[in-house]
């Protein structure tokens, strides 16, 4: 017997995630985020970010087995999560919003063990996003010191991960969510000076404003990615990361 679903994007509030892990201890989490290979149900214009594609089409395919969603809606996420959650809703959806927007306290001073670890960039994505429901401490994992950083959110083709080299620092929204802080601004575009880094962000997301900013301050590569990434952009990488 298949297990029932709670499904979420994003980073859901703290509270909610450990209120409904109580309230169904027994169901799968499923992070609506990934591409699971579900049916394109076209849902949203052809150019649009294939993240919020993915919502749509995960949210319809595993509808049947799905108790509810919890859908960050803030600045945590982004405009067009708010636009989603409100059509799920509407098509019988159980939707719970939520808004994460807590400012850290102190940057300075945040506990980053698995975006510092000497792990393949890959790994590190997986654990991080893993970790917003699981909540697993790595504090076990060894540290380094990086010599390249990517900054940005998890691409929908993780296989472009396998590009940086064992140990590259994790910046951007995912080093926010591992923080515990999805919506905070200063940890979203810290990075560290001098270190060349990979500024990401998915083809038609509101980010790439940000993501190219920071790049042409602090001379990183700035690359957008629809879905699958292209020789050409695979190439860009390799040789950015190979002459710096």
């Amino acid at each position: 017997m298949k297990k029932d679903i709670i499904a979420f994007w994003g980073y859901p509030n703290i509270d909610i995630i450990n209120k409904t892990k109580l309230e169904y201890p027994d169901a799968m989490w499923l992070d609506l985020d990934i591409d699971y290979g579900s049916p394109d149900i076209q849902m949203t214009p052809n150019n649009y970010c294939v993240i919020i594609k993915n919502i749509y089409n995960n949210a319809y395919h595993f509808k049947d087995r799905t108790i509810k969603i919890l859908a960050p809606i803030g600045k945590d996420k982004c405009d067009s999560a708010f636009f989603v959650s409100e059509i799920l809703k509407k098509d019988g959806f159980e939707v719970v919003q939520t808004v994460f927007e807590d400012k850290c306290p102190d940057i300075n001073n945040l506990s980053l063990p698995i975006s510092k670890a000497d792990i393949p960039l890959k790994q590190k994505i997986n654990l991080i996003t893993k970790n917003i429901y699981e909540r697993k401490d790595y504090s076990h994992l060894k540290q380094t010191e990086a010599k390249f950083g990517f900054w940005g959110v998890p691409p929908n083709d993780l296989n472009i991960l396998d590009l940086f080299p064992v140990g590259t620092e994790v910046f951007g929204w995912t080093r926010a969510v591992e923080a515990g802080y999805p919506g905070d601004f200063e940890i979203e575009t810290y990075v560290k000076e001098g270190m060349p880094i990979v500024f990401f962000a998915q083809s038609f997301c509101a980010k790439n404003q940000l993501a190219k900013y920071l790049a042409n301050k602090h001379q990183g590569l700035y690359i957008d990615i629809d879905n699958i990434p292209t020789n050409s952009i695979k190439a860009k990488i390799e040789a950015f990361l190979t002459l710096r």
